[in-house]
């Protein structure tokens, strides 16, 4: 099956999945958790919690928003203003109307409250256009922070510059606002650069500050690094040598990866400019004069517990709690939300139910978060009910579900194919007027499409458009739910429909995923339309388009396609990957193209991408199937000293080859290192091995591998076929028809191949009936396309059972010669041999089911099929039929003419026939003499089936003389030309 390379799938198959409310989940097994209440009694926790007030009446709880709230906090002009201004597109106009002498406090609420970053940015330009504007840090920190998070870097450093240049100074609020918008943006170096700046600047960071910077490196699954920094802030010394930028993985988030500005390099910049004034100490580290220190903010202490739950350390998560209880530091909604976290993706859920008591015990009430989390807890517990008792009881409490909630419990529930309680939740967000979560449309049209519900799946998709418009992701995401079900025109309708409904072009995501839809159903040439017409449409192939493309092309040999799609992507300056470059080469081999093979490994080493295992592998099995040994050992060399490890497809291509050539020790050896692996020899190994075995006549060995694979319960048709071949080959045909048994019972015969080793097993040993039954059963129950192998059985078949040779011939000859109804004649021929008359008559319908074919083959099997079921009638209606046709009988004929009279009792037919013999109008033929005589038999006249015995035996020992003296006649004659020469 075609799967596509691209790093993106992995991100739109789970973008639907994702629950934001969940931190990184660990399978860590679960530790001893010591929460402050289970402390041993030696420790005492004589405390009371101290809850702000806000904390009480919980202010994250979830409430539907009331837009005119917002201002309703301040007092005098500035509700009226805000409200001029959101109505306003014109901000300088409204401000300038208002005239209004604002202090700096009042313009720090105006800054704050505007939503957008140039809507800050005009508004602070606002103010600077007055005269006596004061420049300051807060109004400074405000804009910073909406370009930050908006991702304006390049008029983040100019109003960095500009700051510096009004002598505004930064403070640890600016430093920590940096370090943090950075962060979030998955800026993570640029983040730790500003710490670097900070240092130089003389300033220690304070509480928050200390805490932005461990949450960025949490965040970034720095565990140790934001450890050490904390501890080194409480020890009162931040030391900046171990902020090693280059080992962390920076990927930014928010388009940042797009930014017109060098970061790293603007900040080093400030670095040196900063340098410039104060001489830079040989080690980055400074310190504060009040060491030691402690956290003293809630926020911090949540922070903490949160990044010691991330990194498993589950014992410091709940000292931290513990020593929030001992100094007083108030525990909010958060805290405990963290720690039933940290708890429940441990294995603790009963430690997080008990959290959750005594957070109401201690009146500080739960928030749609706390049930988001134990709802999806339970979930990954798979406690169905239990998650869905959390998700009922948030509206029962007075709250009010989330997108987070609703999206977790969606997915929960599609997860299990729970049809009616995802329609029941979906019924109860139309009824309370909220919206799908785009995230969740994948997730439920995958659940209706995995069931067949095409109609729903299309149904949910329009619904949700009909008011918002799909991201690109969400919607590549919908495309490839239609695509694993081979649902390409489905695909292909919600690819079309953006372009139609909204006229925006497609991204190259969703592209990728529509060539993946064609590739899946097999349509090669409308992916390769797809991929030549995206340009037109202004979007261009990415790496990940080109991957899939030649990787699809390669699985079904298309090579030549293939290699131009690969050559337009270097061209590109796009580089293949390792899996491209292996699907290719396997094509090669697959086609037995090894030279295009060779070139094309080659090509990958020049690119720069290392071969891999599977690479390795191809070409080592390519050069082992063609018999060229020496090149696959040089490869499996190579291999070894590029320090790639050799898998078991390698090892097993290898003993292939070691087999080819009959060196057994070296396949041995191979074998003995598989055997010493941890997941031991695959069953192809194992039959690599057989096979070279079974060739060698190593009846023992052989008989230990194959015994290995059934206690594995691994035996495959190749092993049983192996070990058939073995014994028939050793004269051990009480062994071979031991193992076809074991064969037939183990389910294994279910393919051409198969039956035809069994039935060959058969009839060798000379149980032909049973061989028979066999056939009949690959043929009319299983109905499976017979081979020439099968035919080659049925033909010794047919000879072993008594048939005529010349019957035989004459069969052999009709199949030789593909004519029509060869098969039925033959099968009606062999099941009457062998006694099984209503097979033979089922297959003598079909022959005589149109007009019967004016060929001997055809009537004779008629005949013969007919007289041996008893059916004289029938058979003598097809002999008179022959002859109205004008098809003389022939020897065939005769013979199994005679047949029919001896069956019928009727003699005088039996004498006319062999008159006609004795008087030479038929001559003499071993088969027509036999059933002549058999015919006499079968008519209880035994004494003249003994004149024909004795006529037989003078006619035949006459033509045995004849022929040995003409061969002495003719030695001599040449014994005299040698003499007279």
């Amino acid at each position: 099956m075609f799967q596509p390379n691209c790093r993106h799938y992995s991100c739109y198959r789970d973008v639907a999945s994702s629950l934001s409310s969940r931190a990184m989940v660990f399978t860590a097994p679960p530790l001893p958790l010591l929460l402050p209440w289970n402390f041993p009694s030696r420790v005492s926790f004589g405390f009371q919690l101290h809850c702000a007030s806000s904390s009480s009446v919980s202010p994250a709880r979830c409430s539907k928003p009331n837009p005119s709230s917002r201002h309703r906090r301040y007092g005098g002009a500035l509700p009226s203003i805000l409200r001029s201004l959101d109505s306003s597109a014109d901000i300088e106009t409204t401000l300038a109307s208002l005239c209004l002498n604002l202090s700096p406090k009042e313009q720090t609420v105006l800054l704050k409250e505007q939503t957008r970053w140039d809507r800050v940015l005009r508004v602070f330009r606002f103010f600077q256009s007055h005269k006596g504007y004061v420049p300051n840090v807060i109004h400074y920190n405000i804009v910073l922070r909406a370009l930050g998070r908006a991702g304006k870097w390049d008029e983040l450093r100019l109003c960095w510059i500009e700051m510096a240049h009004n002598g505004v100074l930064p403070t640890n609020n600016t430093y920590g606002m940096l370090v943090d918008v950075y962060g979030k943006a998955g800026l993570v170096k640029e983040a730790l650069l500003w710490i670097k700046h900070m240092g130089q600047r003389m300033h220690f960071p304070d509480e928050v500050t200390m805490a932005t910077v461990v949450r960025v490196f949490k965040n970034s699954g720095e565990f140790d690094r934001a450890d050490r920094f904390f501890k080194g802030w409480c020890a009162g010394r931040v030391d900046l040598d171990d902020l090693d930028l280059d080992s962390i993985d920076d990927s930014p988030k928010n388009g940042s990866a797009s930014s017109p500005v060098n970061l790293k390099q603007f900040l080093s910049m400030e670095l040196f400019k900063v340098g410039a004034r104060s001489p830079i100490e040989k080690s980055l580290h400074f310190s504060s004069e009040s060491s030691p220190r402690k956290p003293r903010l809630t926020s911090t202490f949540n922070t903490l517990i949160d990044l010691y739950g991330k990194a498993g350390r589950l014992n410091d998560a709940a000292n931290l709690f513990s020593e929030m209880l001992k100094s007083g530091v108030p525990i909010d909604t958060v805290t405990f939300n963290t720690m039933i976290h940290t708890c429940g993706t441990h294995g603790h859920l009963s430690e997080a139910e008990s959290l959750l008591k005594k957070m109401e015990e201690k009146g500080i009430n739960p928030d749609t978060k706390t049930y988001n989390i134990l709802l999806s807890l339970h979930a990954d517990a798979g406690d169905i009910e239990a998650a869905l008792k959390y998700y009922r009881k948030i509206r029962r409490v007075g709250l009010f579900p989330d997108t987070v909630t609703h999206r977790a419990v969606l997915h929960i529930l599609c997860h299990r194919k729970m049809i009616g309680d995802v329609e029941a939740v979906l019924a109860e967000m139309d009824r309370s007027s909220i919206r799908i979560d785009e995230h969740s449309v994948p997730v439920v049209m995958q659940m209706y499409v995995n069931e067949g519900l095409i109609a729903q799946a299309k149904s949910l998709f329009e619904r949700f458009q009909l008011d918002c418009v799909l991201s690109s992701t969400t919607l590549a995401a919908v495309i490839d739910v239609y695509a694993e079900k081979g649902l390409w025109v489905e695909a292909e309708a919600v690819f079309y429909g953006k372009r139609n409904m909204t006229g925006q072009r497609n991204d190259v995501l969703e592209y990728n995923v529509m060539i993946k839809a064609y590739g899946m159903a097999r349509l090669h040439e409308k992916a390769l339309s797809l991929f030549k017409g995206m340009k037109n449409q202004g979007t261009w192939p990415d790496e990940c388009t080109y991957n899939s493309l030649v990787q699809m092309l390669a699985g079904v040999d298309l090579v030549d396609e293939a290699q131009r799609i690969l050559a337009e992507m270097m061209d590109s300056d796009c580089k293949p990957g390792c899996k491209t470059f292996a699907a290719l080469i396997a094509s090669y081999v697959r086609l037995g193209l090894l030279s295009d093979a060779v070139d094309l490994y080659e090509t990958m080493k020049q690119t720069g991408v290392k071969p891999n295992e599977v690479v390795y592998g191809s070409l080592i099995n390519g050069f082992a199937e063609s018999g060229m040994v020496e090149e696959a050992i040089q490869y499996f060399r190579v291999m070894e000293e590029q320090g790639v490890e050799s898998n078991h497809i390698v090892l097993t291509s290898l003993i292939k080859a070691y087999s080819k050539v009959g060196c057994l020790e070296e396949a041995r050896r191979v074998y003995d290192k598989m055997k010493d692996s941890e997941a031991g020899p695959d069953v192809a190994a194992s039959n690599s091995m057989l096979s070279l075995c079974a060739d060698l006549g190593m009846v023992s060995e052989a008989e230990t591998i194959f015994n290995d694979l059934r206690e594995k319960g691994t035996c495959d048709v190749i092993s049983f076929a192996t070990m058939m071949y073995l014994y028939k080959g050793m004269g051990m045909l009480d062994e071979a028809i031991e193992v076809a048994e074991e064969m037939r019972e183990s389910g294994l015969l279910n393919d051409c191949t198969s039956f035809n080793q069994v039935m060959a097993c058969y009839a060798a040993d000379g149980q032909l009936r049973e061989c028979c039954e066999l056939f009949h059963e690959m043929l009319i129950e299983r109905k499976l396309l017979l081979d020439w192998g099968t035919f080659k059985t049925l033909f010794t078949l047919l000879k072993k059972g008594g048939v005529p040779s010349e019957a035989v011939e004459q069969l052999q000859t009709a199949y030789n010669e593909a004519k029509p109804l060869a098969t039925p004649a033959i099968t009606a021929t062999l099941f009457s041999a062998m006694g099984l008359y209503a097979y033979a008559l089922d297959s003598c319908q079909e022959l005589t089911r149109d007009e019967i074919p004016r060929e001997h083959f055809a009537y004779n099997a008629v005949i013969y099929s007919y007289g041996a079921s008893g059916e004289i009638d029938m058979a003598l209606k097809a002999y008179m039929r022959m002859q109205e046709k004008g098809l003389e009988p022939d020897i065939v004929t005769q013979a199994y003419l005679v047949g029919v009279y001896g069956k019928a009792g009727m003699v005088e037919g039996v004498k006319r026939v062999h008159s006609r013999i004795t008087f030479g109008e038929l001559k003499p033929n071993q088969s027509l003499f036999r059933a002549v005589r058999d015919a006499y038999v079968s008519a209880n006249r035994q004494d003249l089936a003994d004149v024909v015995k004795k006529e037989m035996s003078i006619a035949f020992e006459e033509e045995d003389e004849y022929i040995s003296r003409s061969g002495e006649e003719e030695g001599d004659e040449e014994s005299g030309e040698d003499e007279a020469f």
